[in-house]
């Protein structure tokens, strides 16, 4: 029975060892808000189906100035959620030329409530929550980053 256990708990560990931890590309963008005011962040990039599914869970922090940066590839119907998100947000989602279509404020961390627009999306951009308030980014503004150039 302990040789069982032990065997268990090894191949447990084994593969908790083994999978390798989802990292992220780095990039910059800047949201042009009314009366042409812009923003820059510093974002992590989440475009693989591994990244997408992972975005910002776990984390205890986001620093004022950063956020991810979510490209599916090709505008869809898009709904986020705060599963496993530990910390509040902010979520800017675009059309395939980074116009911001809806803004989500102060989504609440471990909601399973789907958040999005109704029309597809290109992206969305997840910052510190009040982000959007403090800055006043709105529907409208714009979101320039290379993943906008694609479609044009």
């Amino acid at each position: 029975m302990i040789r069982v256990l032990a065997a268990v708990i090894f191949v447990l560990l084994g593969t908790a060892a083994s999978a390798a931890p989802v990292t992220f590309g780095a990039s910059r963008l800047e949201v042009v808000a009314e009366g042409g005011k812009r923003h820059a962040f510093a974002v992590e990039l989440a475009e693989t189906p591994e990244q997408l599914s992972q975005g910002l869970m776990f984390r205890r922090d986001l620093p004022a100035g950063t956020g991810m940066l979510f490209d599916f590839g090709s505008p869809r119907q898009v709904s986020m959620w705060m599963k496993n998100t530990l910390i509040p947000l902010d979520m800017l989602f675009m059309d395939r030329g980074g116009r911001v279509v809806y803004v989500e404020q102060y989504a609440v961390p471990g909601s399973l409530e789907p958040r999005g627009p109704a029309e597809p999306v290109l992206g969305v951009l997840e910052l510190p929550a009040g982000t959007a308030r403090r800055l006043g980014l709105k529907p409208g503004d714009r979101v320039i980053h290379p993943m906008f150039e694609r479609g044009r």
